[in-house]
């Protein structure tokens, strides 16, 4: 039998991608476990300062601004949608708090909507996030 001697030229082309795609997939699944599935409301709010307060871990976060405009995934919610809204978020996560993060200035009728809305659809844990200066 005769042995076939490949010219360097020839032995270049043949690359193994096996190694470098064992690497994407590392660290595609690194990015998808460490990636925060929490989706933020879209503002910053003034917090009201408060004595005591106690740490949650939120899944669905709403904010109210100043000028009592409802914010939902970087968008302002009309209130006849904040139904919908959190009805599709506690969709994805049903096991999940709802943190409404509210400004100073804030009335307390669109905390009690939001809040009232979130019981209907069956969510326990919601609490006001506040600063604690």
């Amino acid at each position: 039998m005769r042995k076939i001697n490949l010219s360097p030229k020839e032995e270049a082309q043949a690359i193994d991608l096996t190694p470098m795609l064992d690497v994407v997939f590392i660290m595609l699944i690194f990015f998808i476990v460490t990636a925060s599935f929490i989706k933020p409301p879209g503002i910053e709010v003034n917090k009201v300062n408060t004595v005591t307060a106690v740490t949650a871990k939120p899944a669905i976060l709403v904010a109210i601004n100043e000028a009592n405009e409802i914010w939902i995934d970087k968008a302002v919610i009309k209130d006849n949608l904040v139904k919908l809204h959190l009805l599709r978020l506690h969709t994805d996560n049903p096991k999940g708090s709802l943190v409404i993060q509210i400004d100073g200035k804030a009335t307390v009728e669109k905390i009690a909507l939001v809040a009232d809305i979130a019981h209907e659809l069956g969510i326990v844990d919601v609490s006001v996030s506040t600063s604690n200066d």
